[in-house]
C-alpha cells in the first residue's frame, strides 16, 4: 500500500513536473510571439518614420534653391558689379527683386496646389527655378540676368509656399512641427553651400565665377526628378478629391499603426464635410479671406504677422549684405570677407538642426522668446558695434560675433517655426490661399528690406540701420505674447477649433491640452 501509493506519487510527481514543463513552454511560445509581435511594431514605426523623413527632405529640395540663390549672391553679387558694370541702385533691385517678384508664385501657388495637387506643384517650382537659375549663368547683360531672376523668382514662390502645407498635411501630429521646419533648414544648407560656393570660385575669373556660383544652383533639381517617384500625393488633397482609397493607403505609409491612420482619415473626411457644406459652399475662399470672421481673421494676423516679422527684422539683409556689414566693421579683403560670411553660414545651419529636435518637445512659443528676444539684444550689439567700437580688430570680432549670434536665434525659433505656424493654423479649405497669403506677406517684406537696405544705410549709417531692426525685433517679442498660440501635439483639427471661439483662445488651448491626455489615457 505503502509502495504504491509512494508509487502514486511519484508518478503523480512525474504528472505534475510535465505539466509545469508543458505550461512553461506554452508561456515562452506566447512571451516569444509577444516579442516577436513588438519587433514587428518596432520595424513598422521605424520604416514609417524613415519613410516620412525621405517625403519631407525630398520636399524641401526647393528650399535649398532659395537658401543657394541668397548665399551665392552675396558673394557673387561683387563680381557681377565689377563684370557687368552695374550701379548701386542696380544692384539693390536685382537683389532684392527675387523676394518682391517670388509673391506671384506664391499667390498662383496656392491656386494650382488645389488644382493639380501638393505634388505636382512642387515639380513645377522646380522646373520654374531650373529655367531661371540656366538664364542667370548664361546671361551676357544685366537685362538678360535680370530676366533669368524674375523666372527663378516665380519658381521660388511656389516652393516656398507648397513644400510646408505639402509636409503639415502628411505629418502626424506628433512630429508635424519638426518635419515642417525642414524646409527652413534646407534654406539654411542652401545658403551655407552658396557662401562655400562664392569662396571657392572667387578665384576664377571675373567673367566666370559669377556664372558658375549661380549656373551650380540648378544641381538640386536633378535630384527633384527621383523625388517625384517617392513622394506621395497629400492624403488631405485626395480626400478633397474624393479619392479616398489612395488616401487611406498614403495615410497606411505615414502612421504608425492602421488604427491611426483610419483615425487620421475620419478627421480629415470630417473636416473635408464641413468644408463642402453648404455654409462654405456658397462663399469662396478668397472672399473668406478678404471678409473674414472673427477665428479666420485671428488665423490670418498670427500666419501673416509671423511671416512679416521674420522678415523685417532683417534676416535677409544680413545674409545677402554680410560682405558689406563686415567691410563696415573693419575687413578689407575680399578673400576675408567670404570667409566670414561662411562661419555666419555654419552657424545659421547648425543651429537650425537644433530646433528640430526641440520644436516638438519643448513648444513653438517657448522657443519664439528665446529666438525674439536674442534677436533683440544681438541686433543691437550690432548696431552698437558698428557705430561706437573704435578698436578695429575688437570690432571685427565682435561683429561677427553679433552677426552669428543674431542668425543662430533666428534659426533656432522664428526661422522654422513661421512656416510649421503658417502651415498649420489654418482649416483645410484655406490652408494652400492663406499658407499663400503669408508667404507673399513674407516675400514682399523680405524684397523691402533687400531692396532697401543700401540706401538705407547710406542715409543712417550701417550701424543706424541694424538699431532699427532691433527696435523691430522687440516689437516681435510683443507680437509673439499676445497673438501666437502654442500648437504643439495637437492635430491640425484641432488647431482649427482652438481658434473658433474669438476670445477664448486661452481657455480653448488648455481644454484641448486635457482632451489629449484624456484620449492618451484611454489608449493605454
Amino acid at each position: 500500500m505503502g509502495v504504491q501509493e509512494n508509487g502514486n506519487g511519484i508518478v503523480g510527481g512525474k504528472n505534475k513536473y510535465k505539466r509545469m514543463d508543458s505550461d512553461a513552454l506554452e508561456e515562452d511560445i506566447v512571451l516569444s510571439n509577444n516579442l516577436q509581435d513588438q519587433e514587428g511594431v518596432f520595424v513598422e514605426k521605424r520604416d514609417t518614420r524613415i519613410y516620412l523623413l525621405a517625403c519631407a527632405i525630398f520636399a524641401s529640395l526647393n528650399s535649398v534653391l532659395l537658401g543657394y540663390d541668397v548665399g551665392v549672391m552675396s558673394g557673387a553679387i561683387l563680381f557681377i558689379k565689377e563684370d557687368l558694370k552695374i550701379s548701386e541702385v542696380q544692384e539693390e533691385v536685382l537683389v532684392g527683386i527675387l523676394s518682391i517678384i517670388s509673391l506671384l508664385g506664391s499667390l498662383a501657388g496656392g491656386k494650382m496646389s488645389d488644382a493639380i495637387g501638393r505634388k505636382w506643384t512642387i515639380a513645377f517650382a522646380t522646373f520654374v527655378f531650373q529655367s531661371g537659375a540656366a538664364i542667370m549663368a548664361l546671361a551676357p547683360s544685366f537685362t538678360i540676368l535680370m530676366t533669368g531672376r524674375l523666372l527663378a523668382g516665380v519658381g521660388i514662390g511656389f516652393g516656398i509656399m507648397i513644400a510646408p502645407v505639402y509636409i503639415a498635411e502628411i505629418s502626424p501630429s506628433a512630429v508635424r512641427g519638426s518635419l515642417t521646419s525642414f524646409p527652413e533648414i534646407f534654406i539654411n544648407l542652401g545658403i551655407l553651400l552658396g557662401y562655400i560656393s562664392n569662396y571657392a570660385f572667387s578665384g576664377l575669373p571675373v567673367h566666370i565665377n559669377w556664372r558658375v556660383m549661380l549656373g551650380i544652383g540648378i544641381l538640386p533639381s536633378i535630384l527633384m526628378g527621383v523625388a517625384l517617384f517617392v513622394i506621395p500625393e497629400s492624403p488631405r488633397w485626395l480626400v478633397g478629391q474624393n479619392r479616398i482609397e489612395e488616401a487611406r493607403a498614403v495615410l497606411s505609409r505615414t502612421n504608425d499603426s492602421e488604427k491611426e491612420a483610419e483615425e487620421r482619415l475620419a478627421e480629415i473626411q470630417l473636416a473635408a464635410e464641413l468644408a463642402n457644406s453648404e455654409k462654405h459652399e456658397a462663399k469662396a475662399v478668397w472672399q473668406e479671406l478678404l471678409k473674414p470672421s472673427p477665428a479666420v481673421r485671428k488665423m490670418l494676423i498670427t500666419g501673416c504677422g509671423i511671416q512679416c516679422f521674420q522678415q523685417i527684422t532683417g534676416i535677409d539683409a544680413t545674409v545677402y549684405y554680410s560682405p558689406t556689414i563686415f567691410k563696415d566693421a573693419g575687413i578689407k579683403s575680399e578673400t576675408h570677407l567670404l570667409a566670414a560670411t561662411v562661419a555666419v553660414g555654419f552657424t545659421k545651419t547648425i543651429f537650425i538642426l537644433i530646433a528640430i529636435f526641440l520644436i516638438d518637445k519643448v513648444g513653438r512659443k517657448p522657443l519664439l522668446y528665446i529666438s525674439t528676444i536674442g534677436m533683440t539684444v544681438s541686433l543691437l550689439s550690432l548696431s552698437l558695434t558698428l557705430s561706437f567700437i573704435s578698436d578695429e580688430k575688437f570690432g571685427i570680432e565682435l561683429a561677427i560675433l553679433s552677426v552669428c549670434a543674431n542668425v543662430a536665434f533666428f534659426s533656432v525659433g522664428i526661422g522654422p517655426i513661421c512656416w510649421v505656424l503658417s502651415s498649420e493654423i489654418f482649416p483645410q479649405r484655406l490652408r494652400a490661399q492663406a499658407s499663400a497669403l503669408g508667404a507673399v506677406g513674407s516675400r514682399v517684406s523680405s524684397g523691402a528690406v533687400s531692396m532697401s537696405f543700401l540706401s538705407v544705410s547710406a542715409a543712417i549709417t550701417v550701424g543706424g540701420t541694424f538699431f532699427v531692426f532691433s527696435l523691430i525685433s522687440a516689437l516681435s517679442v510683443a507680437f509673439v505674447h499676445t497673438c501666437v498660440p502654442e500648437t504643439k501635439g495637437k492635430s491640425l483639427e484641432q488647431i482649427e477649433m482652438m481658434f473658433q471661439n474669438e476670445g477664448e483662445l486661452q481657455r480653448d488651448e488648455v481644454e484641448l491640452g486635457d482632451v489629449e491626455v484624456q484620449r492618451l489615457v484611454q489608449k493605454e
